[in-house]
């Protein structure tokens, strides 16, 4: 295999905000920060990483079963979590705006959307086995 990493990049307009939110809101641990005076990024663990390639028909789809109609826009990062409606209330709490409650889905997750800093839209999602 070619690709060792998948590295998803966000520019932030309100960088501090961000790192606070998905670092410690989310809990992704730091694995490396860097700053000069051209700038600052911070590198976050995501756990195991996948590229999902919906075409648009799926991506109106999922956005019907998880939110009721269309709202995502080309990009949505998903985050598997242990407790979705827990994490939800914790990411609302730390400043996420809620689009839709934990919602059991047809492929038996219970999935959340929210709006995060850095104008992400984030799915969070618990596989119920």
């Amino acid at each position: 295999m070619k690709v060792r990493e998948l590295r998803l990049v966000v520019t932030a307009e309100d960088y501090e905000e961000a790192v606070r939110f998905y670092r410690d809101a989310l809990g992704l641990p730091e694995r490396a920060a860097y700053s000069s005076p051209d700038g600052r990024v911070t590198i976050l663990e995501a756990g195991r990483a996948t590229l999902e390639i919906a075409d648009p028909n799926q991506a109106d789809f999922i956005d019907e079963v998880e939110v009721g109609r269309r709202v995502a826009g080309h990009i949505r990062v998903a985050f598997e979590v242990d407790d979705s409606p827990a994490v939800t209330r914790e990411l609302t709490d730390a400043g996420a705006t809620l689009v839709a409650e934990p919602t059991r889905t047809p492929w038996n997750s219970l999935n959340s959307r929210l709006e995060g800093p850095a104008g992400l839209q984030l799915t969070l999602f618990e596989e119920l086995a």
